[in-house]
């Protein structure tokens, strides 16, 4: 089945070229959450055959993962905070900004790597209004790296099924390894800094 999925995103992409990667990326980032792997991957692969180029393919697929979250961001800046001021008080309200406007760009980023989160985390950026300029710097960012690693995964295994499977699954653990170590780092840090300042 998973191959079958493989075979028709490859003849997707490669029939609609990069416009068919931004496509599916923006998608995968935003209302229609399927594995970003599905898409990058094959694309990998094709740029690996010659038939797209290498550096594009990586340029597409974060330009598609950034769009798909700015149509998140602005669905909940537009509409989502009249609905959470129907469940939750405003002071709750508040605090969710404040805490977006001091640990939005660490929480966007991470929320980037992590699988599951990726598609979602724009959510309560939006609802903060956190500064779009550091929203669309993290983002592009956290996706530039996931999509990195995906696409040069197809680039070098995209014939190899099976070790494109043990690969992926080892680098999803040691990701979330990483982005747990770089979040305890820096709550480490800034609950530091603030102790600082209490004192100073």
């Amino acid at each position: 089945m998973l191959q079958e999925i493989v075979q028709f995103l490859v003849q997707t992409i490669g029939s609609m070229g990069y416009f068919g990667i931004f496509a599916l990326m923006f998608l995968e980032s935003s209302f229609f959450p399927f594995p970003s792997e599905v898409v990058m991957i094959p694309a990998g692969y094709l740029a690996f055959k010659g038939d797209m180029n290498l550096a594009l393919v990586i340029a597409t697929g974060i330009l598609g993962s950034l769009a798909g979250a700015w149509f998140n961001y602005i669905l909940a800046s537009k509409f989502g905070r009249a609905l959470l001021l129907k469940l939750m008080s405003q002071e709750k309200v508040d605090k969710l900004e404040n805490f977006f406007e001091h640990h939005g760009h660490i929480s966007t980023f991470t929320g980037r790597l992590i699988p599951g989160i990726r598609q979602y985390i724009s959510f309560p950026a939006g609802l903060a209004n956190m500064n779009p300029l550091k929203f669309s710097l993290y983002t592009a960012f956290g996706a530039g790296i996931w999509v990195t690693i995906l696409t040069f995964l197809g680039y070098f295994l995209g014939a190899n099924e099976d070790l494109i499977h043990k690969y992926l699954k080892e680098i999803t653990i040691i990701t979330i390894i990483l982005v747990t170590i770089l979040i305890v780092f820096y709550a480490w840090r800034h609950k530091k800094a603030q102790s600082t300042k209490h004192k100073a």
